[in-house]
């Protein structure tokens, strides 16, 4: 029978592998966005393509690992945002801006996660981006529900009130994020203002819970 230790040396090892294959995946996204190729991304790793698809399956596999990987890390950014020790309107500024600021930043990951038919990009496998963003955007929405709700006082039925400022708040920083990406109309600090002008009619007149963090 297989030792604890020897067990839990394994997966740590699986882990570092997984981890290592998911960086090489990533520096071919940042390389080619939605066009981004198990080939391609098996030889950065110099690896066979039958050995990342036994760690992930398919492209959606791979996909999906992705974007739990930067779900994570825009959540704690937003979290960062959320927490700083500043006035509401600042704090709803600053989460929009931290949106907005990781889309900018590595806007071909972003397309490659968020982006799915501009360049045909449903081939490899049958894969469609758009049919895999729809959870991720649902898991930014039920995350920032979840937020609302320990921060403010929305009184009887409060708990889905959150959860539709929350799907609505996500649901308008991907579709103007999107728009803003392609078109730059305007600064990011321009359409930060304004979507927090857009958002503060409710946020401003509802009270922080009193055992909550604030918001």
């Amino acid at each position: 029978m297989e030792s604890t230790e020897h067990s839990g040396r394994r997966q740590t090892a699986t882990e570092r592998r997984r981890r290592e294959l998911l960086e090489a995946a990533e520096r071919i996204v940042l390389r080619d966005g939605p066009d981004a190729s198990m080939n391609a991304i098996a030889a950065e790793a110099g690896i066979t393509k039958p050995i990342l698809y036994r760690h992930f399956g398919d492209k959606g596999g791979l996909y999906r690992a992705l974007a739990v990987r930067h779900t994570d890390a825009l959540l704690a950014n937003l979290a960062t945002a959320l927490d700083a020790p500043v006035l509401r309107r600042d704090r709803v500024e600053a989460t929009l801006d931290a949106y907005l600021l990781a889309i900018e930043a590595r806007p071909q990951v972003y397309r490659f996660l968020m982006h799915p038919s501009d360049e045909d990009n449903a081939s490899e496998s049958g894969f469609d981006v758009g049919r895999h963003s729809a959870p991720l955007l649902r898991r930014l929405g039920e995350e920032l529900a979840k937020v609302i709700t320990d921060r403010l006082d929305l009184g009887p039925g409060g708990e889905l009130t959150a959860r539709v400022w929350g799907h609505g708040i996500v649901g308008m920083m991907h579709g103007a994020g999107d728009w803003w990406l392609r078109e730059r109309p305007c600064s990011r600090e321009q359409l930060v203002k304004q979507l927090a002008d857009l958002l503060w009619g409710q946020l401003a007149a509802v009270d922080d819970r009193t055992d909550g963090p604030g918001f």
